[in-house]
């Protein structure tokens, strides 16, 4: 236990250090300056999107992760929708937290591991989360309970009714706000879509009865079949893998369905939900998905 605290009061420390630095050294930005720069980059009212961010990113903003969901909700409307990754993951990876014996996800005591933004969103008035013991997303705004209402009676993570397949339905904008191509959920929802026609054995075969807390207080179980740890390495958002968010990020400009734009101090990008997923369906049959080998893409050079 005082490990614990002290490793929690360290980075603390550590977060306030590096908060000061950023302060003396990055550009300032503020809320309206963020706002401009999300409808440039093309998020307009009414869109619903889903938000992969960094805040460090974006250059000290005046106001905190406050002001930075005050210029996305100042860029969809009062008709947009924000949807935001607050998962909860107190093993490390779902299958680690698979196997933890006494683990029930509570969304009114658990919070997010995602950074400052994501811990933020959460504390924001009018917020629905989903019930989900290791892939909870929250979301606000016109379509905010249709995305989360039913994640934890889906059949699976990121398939079939899931807030991913609800939010393409949508055909909303996947955000990439100061991060790469690499962190991006979305990806995963189609090798859940297409089951075993998907070119790798990325899912377990065993499927895991983890236990969420409702609303009510009643005990819902919840079957979660884990990621394999074994690819894990070869993903894209994988830190060895540059090569291939490089490949992505190059394969999405090309096709003309990447939109960028500097929001704040950072390059940031956006992709529309449908043609997002059609293309990963293409890509995945001419050999490439977010888990090619350098071989792989040798094979399939970008022109």
């Amino acid at each position: 236990m005082l490990k614990s605290i002290a490793k929690t009061v360290l980075s603390k420390l550590h977060g306030e250090v590096r908060r000061r630095e950023i302060e003396r050294k990055a550009p300032h930005v503020d809320r309206a300056r963020l706002a401009a720069d999300l409808v440039a980059l093309g998020i307009a009212r009414g869109d619903s999107v889903f938000v992969h961010s960094s805040l460090k990113s974006l250059g000290f903003v005046e106001g905190g992760p406050a002001a930075v969901w005050g210029a996305l909700l100042d860029a969809v409307g009062p008709g947009g929708t924000l949807v935001v990754p607050t998962y909860h993951q107190p093993g490390g990876t779902i299958y680690e937290t698979c196997k933890l014996p006494d683990y029930i996800f509570d969304p009114t005591v658990h919070g997010t591991g995602l950074g400052a933004l994501p811990i933020a969103f959460l504390k924001l008035p009018g917020v629905f989360r989903s019930l989900h013991p290791t892939h909870s997303v929250s979301a606000i705004g016109q379509h905010a309970a249709y995305i989360t209402e039913s994640h934890h009676v889906a059949p699976s993570i990121f398939g079939r009714d899931s807030p991913w397949e609800r939010f393409l339905r949508l055909d909303g904008k996947v955000l990439g706000l100061g991060v790469t191509m690499g962190p991006v959920t979305f990806y995963h929802m189609l090798e859940d879509f297409v089951g075993e026609a998907f070119p790798l054995p990325v899912r377990m075969k065993e499927a895991h009865s983890l236990r969420c807390r409702d609303k009510s207080g009643n005990i819902v179980t919840v079957p979660v079949v884990p990621l394999d740890p074994h690819f894990m390495t070869r993903r894209i958002d994988n830190p060895a893998r540059p090569d291939l968010r490089d490949y992505f990020w190059r394969e999405f400009s090309r096709s003309g369905l990447l939109s960028t734009h500097r929001v704040g101090e950072s390059v940031s990008w956006s992709i529309g939900a449908q043609a997002f997923y059609a293309h990963l369906e293409k890509l995945m049959h001419e050999g490439i998905t977010i888990y090619s080998t350098p071989q792989e893409l040798a094979a399939r050079p970008i022109n």
